[in-house]
Protein backbone atom coordinates (compact mmCIF):
# COMPACT_ATOMS: atom_id res chain seq x y z
CA UNK A 1 0.00 0.00 0.00
CA UNK A 2 1.70 2.84 -0.86
CA UNK A 3 1.86 6.23 1.13
CA UNK A 4 -1.24 8.22 1.00
CA UNK A 5 -4.38 6.02 -0.11
CA UNK A 6 -7.23 5.09 2.16
CA UNK A 7 -9.08 1.77 1.11
CA UNK A 8 -12.31 0.28 2.47
CA UNK A 9 -9.94 -1.78 5.25
CA UNK A 10 -8.83 1.03 6.88
CA UNK A 11 -12.26 2.85 7.05
CA UNK A 12 -14.04 -0.06 8.70
CA UNK A 13 -11.21 0.36 11.02
CA UNK A 14 -11.44 3.08 11.78
CA UNK A 15 -15.51 3.09 12.03
CA UNK A 16 -15.30 0.41 14.20
CA UNK A 17 -13.19 2.58 16.82
CA UNK A 18 -14.78 5.68 16.16
CA UNK A 19 -18.37 3.43 16.93
CA UNK A 20 -16.82 1.98 20.26
CA UNK A 21 -15.75 6.16 21.20
CA UNK A 22 -19.01 7.52 21.01
CA UNK A 23 -20.79 4.66 22.62
CA UNK A 24 -18.93 5.06 25.27
CA UNK A 25 -19.60 6.49 28.60
CA UNK A 26 -19.15 10.08 28.60
CA UNK A 27 -20.45 13.88 28.46
CA UNK A 28 -21.50 14.07 24.83
CA UNK A 29 -23.38 10.40 24.89
CA UNK A 30 -25.14 11.79 27.63
CA UNK A 31 -26.32 14.98 27.08
CA UNK A 32 -27.79 13.17 23.69
CA UNK A 33 -29.51 10.97 25.53
CA UNK A 34 -31.43 13.26 28.06
CA UNK A 35 -32.05 16.20 25.23
CA UNK A 36 -34.07 13.10 23.18
CA UNK A 37 -35.74 12.05 26.17
CA UNK A 38 -36.62 15.55 27.26
CA UNK A 39 -37.50 17.53 24.09
CA UNK A 40 -37.96 14.53 21.54
CA UNK A 41 -36.42 13.04 18.61
CA UNK A 42 -35.49 16.06 16.37
CA UNK A 43 -33.93 17.83 19.52
CA UNK A 44 -31.92 14.96 20.41
CA UNK A 45 -30.77 14.08 16.83
CA UNK A 46 -30.09 17.95 16.38
CA UNK A 47 -27.59 17.73 19.63
CA UNK A 48 -25.86 14.44 17.78
CA UNK A 49 -25.41 16.74 14.85
CA UNK A 50 -23.33 19.22 16.90
CA UNK A 51 -21.79 16.73 18.37
CA UNK A 52 -20.48 14.92 15.22
CA UNK A 53 -20.14 18.36 13.34
CA UNK A 54 -17.60 19.18 16.05
CA UNK A 55 -16.15 15.85 16.53
CA UNK A 56 -15.17 15.66 12.53
CA UNK A 57 -13.87 19.36 12.76
CA UNK A 58 -10.99 17.70 15.36
CA UNK A 59 -10.45 14.99 12.82
CA UNK A 60 -9.71 17.52 10.20
CA UNK A 61 -7.49 19.57 12.33
CA UNK A 62 -5.57 16.42 13.97
CA UNK A 63 -4.68 15.30 10.46
CA UNK A 64 -3.42 18.97 9.66
CA UNK A 65 -1.37 18.73 12.87
CA UNK A 66 -2.90 20.60 15.62
CA UNK A 67 -1.89 17.88 17.95
CA UNK A 68 1.61 18.70 17.61
CA UNK A 69 0.34 22.29 17.95
CA UNK A 70 -1.09 21.20 21.34
CA UNK A 71 2.35 19.57 22.64
CA UNK A 72 4.34 22.80 21.36
CA UNK A 73 1.84 25.38 22.97
CA UNK A 74 0.54 23.27 26.13
CA UNK A 75 -0.95 26.55 27.52
CA UNK A 76 -3.46 26.68 24.83
CA UNK A 77 -4.50 23.11 25.51
CA UNK A 78 -4.96 23.40 29.16
CA UNK A 79 -7.01 26.53 28.30
CA UNK A 80 -9.28 24.54 26.19
CA UNK A 81 -8.97 21.80 28.76
CA UNK A 82 -10.10 24.73 31.75
CA UNK A 83 -13.02 26.17 29.29
CA UNK A 84 -14.21 22.30 28.94
CA UNK A 85 -14.60 21.60 32.07
CA UNK A 86 -16.40 24.55 33.16
CA UNK A 87 -19.21 24.23 30.41
CA UNK A 88 -19.64 20.71 31.70
CA UNK A 89 -19.90 21.98 35.30
CA UNK A 90 -21.86 24.80 33.83
CA UNK A 91 -24.58 21.96 32.18
CA UNK A 92 -24.49 20.03 35.59
CA UNK A 93 -25.73 22.48 37.40
CA UNK A 94 -28.62 23.59 34.75
CA UNK A 95 -29.66 20.27 34.71
CA UNK A 96 -29.67 19.96 38.68
CA UNK A 97 -31.71 23.37 39.11
CA UNK A 98 -34.20 21.84 35.95
CA UNK A 99 -34.42 18.90 37.60
CA UNK A 100 -38.01 19.38 39.42
CA UNK A 101 -39.49 21.60 36.01
CA UNK A 102 -41.94 20.34 34.39
CA UNK A 103 -41.34 19.61 30.37
CA UNK A 104 -44.07 21.15 28.50
CA UNK A 105 -43.29 21.19 24.59
CA UNK A 106 -39.59 21.02 23.43
CA UNK A 107 -37.30 22.31 25.98
CA UNK A 108 -34.74 23.17 23.62
CA UNK A 109 -35.31 25.21 20.26
CA UNK A 110 -33.28 23.12 17.52
CA UNK A 111 -30.67 26.03 17.30
CA UNK A 112 -29.46 25.84 20.54
CA UNK A 113 -29.48 21.71 20.97
CA UNK A 114 -26.63 22.27 18.28
CA UNK A 115 -24.63 24.60 19.71
CA UNK A 116 -24.53 22.66 23.34
CA UNK A 117 -23.75 19.57 21.26
CA UNK A 118 -21.39 21.62 19.12
CA UNK A 119 -19.48 23.54 22.30
CA UNK A 120 -19.57 19.99 24.33
CA UNK A 121 -17.03 18.74 21.65
CA UNK A 122 -15.54 22.10 20.78
CA UNK A 123 -14.49 22.41 25.01
CA UNK A 124 -13.03 19.03 24.52
CA UNK A 125 -9.31 19.26 23.68
CA UNK A 126 -9.25 15.28 24.24
CA UNK A 127 -11.06 15.05 21.20
CA UNK A 128 -8.21 15.98 19.21
CA UNK A 129 -5.49 13.79 20.76
CA UNK A 130 -7.57 10.82 20.09
CA UNK A 131 -8.30 11.42 16.73
CA UNK A 132 -4.61 12.01 16.16
CA UNK A 133 -3.84 8.69 17.83
CA UNK A 134 -5.94 6.69 15.76
CA UNK A 135 -5.38 8.03 12.68
CA UNK A 136 -2.04 7.45 13.38
CA UNK A 137 -2.59 3.66 13.98
CA UNK A 138 -5.18 2.81 11.40
CA UNK A 139 -4.07 5.51 8.26
CA UNK A 140 -1.10 5.19 6.03
CA UNK A 141 1.37 8.82 6.15
CA UNK A 142 0.93 11.34 3.64
CA UNK A 143 -2.54 11.53 3.29
CA UNK A 144 -3.47 14.33 0.26
CA UNK A 145 -6.63 16.57 0.33
CA UNK A 146 -9.00 14.25 -0.98
CA UNK A 147 -8.16 11.25 1.28
CA UNK A 148 -8.47 13.79 4.33
CA UNK A 149 -12.02 14.99 2.92
CA UNK A 150 -13.03 11.16 2.66
CA UNK A 151 -11.89 10.49 6.26
CA UNK A 152 -13.68 13.45 7.47
CA UNK A 153 -16.51 13.39 5.22
CA UNK A 154 -16.52 9.48 6.87
CA UNK A 155 -17.01 10.69 10.10
CA UNK A 156 -19.23 13.30 10.24
CA UNK A 157 -21.83 10.34 8.28
CA UNK A 158 -21.02 7.82 11.32
CA UNK A 159 -21.40 10.28 13.82
CA UNK A 160 -25.11 11.43 12.29
CA UNK A 161 -25.86 7.72 11.47
CA UNK A 162 -24.89 6.86 15.03
CA UNK A 163 -27.04 10.30 17.03
CA UNK A 164 -30.14 9.35 13.94
CA UNK A 165 -30.74 5.60 15.61
CA UNK A 166 -29.87 7.26 19.17
CA UNK A 167 -32.41 9.46 18.92
CA UNK A 168 -35.05 6.99 17.27
CA UNK A 169 -34.75 4.49 19.59
CA UNK A 170 -34.33 6.75 22.59
CA UNK A 171 -37.39 9.18 21.64
CA UNK A 172 -40.11 6.35 21.57
CA UNK A 173 -43.39 7.76 23.58
CA UNK A 174 -42.98 4.28 25.94
CA UNK A 175 -39.39 5.75 26.68
CA UNK A 176 -40.04 9.35 26.88
CA UNK A 177 -42.62 8.83 29.19
CA UNK A 178 -40.72 7.00 31.98
CA UNK A 179 -37.79 9.40 31.56
CA UNK A 180 -40.82 12.02 32.68
CA UNK A 181 -42.25 10.10 35.24
CA UNK A 182 -38.63 9.65 36.97
CA UNK A 183 -37.35 13.04 35.44
CA UNK A 184 -36.05 14.77 39.26
CA UNK A 185 -33.75 11.85 40.02
CA UNK A 186 -32.79 10.98 36.19
CA UNK A 187 -32.14 14.84 35.98
CA UNK A 188 -30.06 14.74 39.30
CA UNK A 189 -28.68 11.76 38.34
CA UNK A 190 -27.29 13.47 35.45
CA UNK A 191 -26.28 16.73 36.42
CA UNK A 192 -23.81 14.63 39.53
CA UNK A 193 -22.53 12.37 36.79
CA UNK A 194 -22.05 15.76 34.15
CA UNK A 195 -19.99 17.43 37.15
CA UNK A 196 -17.79 14.53 38.41
CA UNK A 197 -16.94 14.60 34.35
CA UNK A 198 -15.70 18.20 34.52
CA UNK A 199 -14.04 18.11 37.60
CA UNK A 200 -12.33 14.85 36.04
CA UNK A 201 -11.16 17.00 33.67
CA UNK A 202 -10.11 19.94 35.85
CA UNK A 203 -7.97 17.31 37.40
CA UNK A 204 -6.50 15.09 34.82
CA UNK A 205 -2.92 15.18 33.65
Amino acid sequence: MTDGAVDLAHLIAFNLTLLAAIASPGPALLVAIRTTLASGRRAGFVTGAGLGTMAATWTLLALLGLDGLFQLVPWGYMAAKIAGALYLLHIAYRTWKGARDAIAGPARPARHAFRDGFLINLLNPKSVLFAAAVLVVIFPVGLGPWEMAVVVGNHLAVELAFYAVLAAAMGAETVRGRYLAAKRHLDRGAALLLGALGLRLLVDR
